[in-house]
């Protein structure tokens, strides 16, 4: 089997070379660069099965790199994890409304990083359950076999991982899910993150969802709910 190839869009050198050696310690075939031109035109000539995008980027900043990549037909399918200094809840937001599959905050353990690109990796590769049938939340409709979201007849463009937690929602309506339960089903029990990273999603799904985006209820201290009338 080939290895996963993981284009680096990272201009600080030192972090560059640690993801670069800890990527290729575990198996992964691993091209770099500073520059978001550079990435975008190299991702454009070979997609990568992942790419990790830095936001703090001179010339082309990550989130317009992050918006190229996911509009262009031959990158729009490759899966990305912002990697940021940023402390801003608005700029990880930013970066998961235009495409971004998930993110790692700075400073960052390897071992953390290994496991976020492994969930992202093995939920690419997972097909959506095809025996399922379709579900209607009020003016949402959600196709698991075709992995579609519409919006009042309209389509509405989803990461793997918003897909996941609102399809687990929506399947049992009223149900309150943990972050933990979220965490587990969505990413992966064997990885590690922190439940704020579920509200950042979900945070992403609303806005995309626009009104829509009510129908997910937080429960406080718990997680979420799809409201259920």
């Amino acid at each position: 089997m080939a290895q996963p190839h993981i284009l680096v869009i990272e201009d600080e050198e030192d972090i560059q070379t640690l993801i670069d050696y800890n990527l290729t310690k575990a198996g992964y075939r691993v091209t770099c660069t500073p520059s978001g031109e550079q990435g975008i035109r190299l991702a454009e000539a070979a997609p990568p099965e992942l790419v990790l995008l830095d936001l703090m980027l001179p010339g082309l900043d990550g989130l317009e790199t992050c918006r190229r990549l996911k509009t262009s037909p031959r990158t729009s399918q490759v899966p990305v994890i912002i990697v940021t200094a940023k402390g801003e809840e608005t700029d990880v937001v930013s970066g998961l409304e235009i495409g971004a599959d998930d993110y790692v905050p700075k400073p960052f353990s390897p071992r953390v990083l290994l496991a976020r690109v492994k969930a992202v990796l093995r939920r690419g590769s997972t097909p959506p359950p095809a025996d399922e049938d379709m579900l209607r939340v009020k003016q949402l409709e959600i196709h698991p076999g075709k992995h579609e979201v519409y919006l009042e007849g309209q389509p509405v463009q989803l990461t793997l991982t918003e897909y996941r937690i609102l399809w687990m929602l929506a399947r049992r309506p009223g149900w309150v899910f943990t972050r933990r339960q979220i965490v587990g089903a969505v990413m992966g029990a064997d990885v590690s993150v922190t439940q704020r990273t579920i509200d950042v999603h979900v945070a992403a799904l609303r806005r995309k969802l626009g009104e829509a985006g009510n129908e997910i209820q937080t429960v406080r201290g718990v997680g979420y709910r799809l409201k259920d009338d």
